[in-house]
């Protein structure tokens, strides 16, 4: 049985087509994997919006404390949940509510009931993926 939140195509078409992607739980720290996963992407091309409670400056972009507080968050292509599983459920619930078109849970993120609502509410859902990986192999 497949998994339903790993289908090839949709992560091939998130990594290819998407334009913005917010990552929630990306500060400053260099040392961390989402801040390699963003730069990664902004280096592909992707712009990447920088959502953590302290609303910093990384990489050049401008930092939001919260999805909500990102201007026209519905045109964010795709919302990067860099945040332990027991936390993910909030981000992926506030993706929901700002209009997100995907949420994308990296490697060891797994909620599958705040993937489900994600689903339910129309949007694509990748989980338990990192995106560094998957550009590799499906590009």
């Amino acid at each position: 049985m497949s998994d339903p939140f790993a289908d090839p195509d949709v992560i091939r078409r998130l990594l290819n087509e998407s334009r913005t992607w917010a990552f929630v739980g990306l500060g400053d720290n260099p040392a961390r994997e989402v801040y390699n996963q963003a730069r990664l992407l902004q280096q592909r091309g992707k712009r990447i919006i920088p959502v953590h409670p302290d609303a910093r400056e990384v990489l050049g972009e401008k930092g939001y404390a919260s999805l909500a507080d990102v201007p026209d968050a519905s045109e964010v292509d795709v919302v990067g949940v860099y945040r332990r599983a027991e936390h993910a459920g909030e981000a992926v619930d506030q993706a929901i509510a700002a209009g997100a078109k995907a949420v994308w849970l990296p490697l060891q993120v797994i909620d599958e009931a705040a993937a489900r609502r994600a689903k339910d509410a129309g949007l694509d859902v990748v989980m338990d993926r990192c995106p560094a990986v998957e550009w590799a192999l499906r590009r």
